[in-house]
């Protein structure tokens, strides 16, 4: 007989209290419910079930049995599930947090075409500067750039991005160009404004060494499209990603500062909770976004 058969009729006996409601709860007869624990009994050499004209209750060997045959059970329940929630349509409501630059200025466009493909999901996309907690927030998945330090999310690289130093060529026509890291000290610096983190510029020098640049801020801004704009307007030097400043750096519109400088690449990542399978509308929107993003160079926006 079959083993699992056998681990069901006997656990089903166990939690129904006799073979008459286990019966119906299978939607066998009772006799084979009956055939199939003694089968169990007989193949394991132990007798499971004390039976008597008015109830059936585990042995001691048989409650120890039954709590390992109960997590058997579970388990084989659980993958039939997962198999059929893979292979199950995406549907439902997806909430993704965002940061700020990255979602106005790339996401949003391409949603729609996401939506298009999956008629039953619905995002409710939230743009934040900051790391959420996905599950305490609940969330289902967040953008995040930079190294992934939490085990307990999974990630996804989508693409990457390059930070650079930036100004309008107003800018260093009036003020000189910064030929050193320290000579950045001397001159207007824009800074994000959304946390003290972000007031510190942490720019890779020739020689490989990290450095970090601090400075009393000129201007400063929680907005990445802000900054770039002002940098623009020859209001100072900016610290940006080239999802930003790529478009007005190709229309001349800012230069590279120090262009003797190591490019500080950073990856961007899908990061989700940690389980045993991802809901389908979440892998959906991961295969969306990196068949969208990851055919890029880290310069290419």
């Amino acid at each position: 007989m079959d083993r699992l058969t056998e681990m069901e009729a006997f656990a089903t006996v166990v939690d129904q209290g006799g073979f008459t409601d286990a019966a119906r709860k299978m939607g066998i007869s009772k006799s084979a419910v009956s055939k199939h624990v003694s089968s169990l009994e007989s193949r394991l050499g132990a007798r499971l079930l004390n039976r008597t004209t008015r109830r059936v209750s585990p042995t001691d060997i048989g409650l120890a049995y039954y709590d390992r045959a109960r997590r058997v059970l579970n388990d084989a329940g659980e993958a039939d599930n997962l198999v059929t929630s893979m292979q199950s349509a995406p549907s439902g409501i997806l909430r993704i947090a965002v940061p700020t630059d990255f979602g106005a200025t790339h996401l949003s466009p391409v949603l729609g075409d996401f939506l298009n493909c999956y008629p039953d999901v619905s995002v409710n996309m939230v743009l934040k500067n900051r790391y959420v907690e996905l599950i305490s927030e609940g969330f289902d998945l967040a953008i995040r750039m930079g190294e992934m330090d939490d085990s307990s999310l999974r990630a996804r690289k989508i693409c990457e991005a390059t930070q650079r130093l930036i100004a309008s060529p107003e800018y260093l026509a009036k003020h000189g160009r910064p030929a050193r890291i320290d000579d950045l000290n001397d001159h207007r610096l824009l800074y994000y404004s959304h946390n003290a983190a972000s007031s510190v510029w942490r720019i890779s020098a020739p020689s490989g060494e990290q450095r970090q640049v601090r400075s009393s801020s000129w201007f400063s801004v929680n907005d990445g499209q802000s900054l770039l704009t002002a940098a623009i307007n020859g209001l100072g030097i900016a610290y940006l990603p080239s999802f930003l400043y790529a478009p007005a750096m190709k229309a001349g519109l800012v230069e590279d500062v120090i262009p003797d400088l190591p490019r500080d690449v950073q990856s961007l990542y899908a990061v989700y909770p940690a389980g045993r399978y991802t809901q389908p509308k979440v892998r959906a929107l991961i295969d969306f976004l990196v068949e969208q993003f990851s055919g890029r160079s880290a310069d290419d926006w």
